[in-house]
């Protein structure tokens, strides 16, 4: 990983407290890493301990504060406890990424409601809950930022992809819900919506070349995302360079939906 030096430029978020859920690696590490790269003090989540420590020390290297914290957002009460123990280290969380994620690839006759329900869990139910917990202290200071790392699946709706897909379609309309109601407080709600990233997950889907050609042939582009530049739009959606946009669902596709 690789950073310019973002201090003092609209793109610093120095003295800023960050939330990052799913950051034990992938998108979650590289997001973490940019962040405190750019001044944040974190709070990193997932449930792998020995990945959130390998974040820990990514994150550490740039003089910043960093607290792992291991949480599985399956659980409704492990989710209430990674909100109430963010508050209890920072008093208040500045930006809040939901990047935590799952997917079951499983055509829909055969998608298990075991699957169904833990996919709505963690996508979706824990975006939720986490800024029902966090957003009152955003109100208090009249300031605040929420990311929530969505996915082109939300529009184009891929085979065997049933409960991914509506979790981030649900997902963006809720991102939508809290622009339309928090806008007023000056907190900023977007969504970030990549085609395929070629995380350990997105490697697991489409990792195999019969999979992945057919796919990189309907990108414009002509290739996958990186989770740098993934990373790159929600360090500009974290910062005071985007404050006046709210509710947006950016795709980040490589021209993939406009076509």
């Amino acid at each position: 990983m690789s950073f310019m030096n973002l201090n003092g430029s609209r793109f610093s978020l120095n003295n800023q407290r960050v939330l990052v859920t799913g950051a034990s690696r992938g998108l979650g590490a590289e997001i973490a890493s940019l962040l405190a790269a750019a001044g944040a003090d974190l709070v990193i989540s997932g449930r792998d301990p020995i990945g959130l420590e390998n974040t820990r020390q990514l994150v550490e290297r740039f003089g910043h504060r960093c607290h792992p914290l291991q949480a599985d957002l399956r659980s409704i009460e492990e989710t209430h406890r990674l909100a109430d123990q963010a508050l209890e280290l920072f008093s208040t969380i500045d930006v809040l990424v939901n990047n935590a994620g799952i997917v079951f690839v499983e055509d829909l006759l055969n998608t298990t409601l075991e699957h169904w329900e833990a996919t709505q869990a963690v996508n979706l139910r824990a975006p939720y809950l986490l800024s029902q917990r966090l957003v009152p202290e955003m109100i208090k200071q009249r300031r605040g930022k929420i990311i929530n790392i969505s996915s082109v699946a939300a529009v184009l709706a891929p085979v065997g992809h049933a409960a991914y897909s509506a979790s981030k379609g649900g997902l963006n309309l809720l991102t939508q819900t809290m622009a339309a109601e928090w806008a007023c407080y000056n907190i900023q709600a977007n969504a970030v919506a990549p085609t395929v990233v070629l995380t350990e997950m997105g490697q697991q889907v489409w990792g195999e070349a019969n999979k992945a050609e057919p796919m990189k042939a309907r990108i414009p582009a002509g290739r996958f995302g990186e989770p740098s530049e993934v990373a790159d739009l929600v360090l500009f959606l974290s910062s005071n360079a985007s404050n006046f946009i709210c509710g947006q669902v950016i795709r980040l596709d490589g021209g993939l939906t406009a076509v």
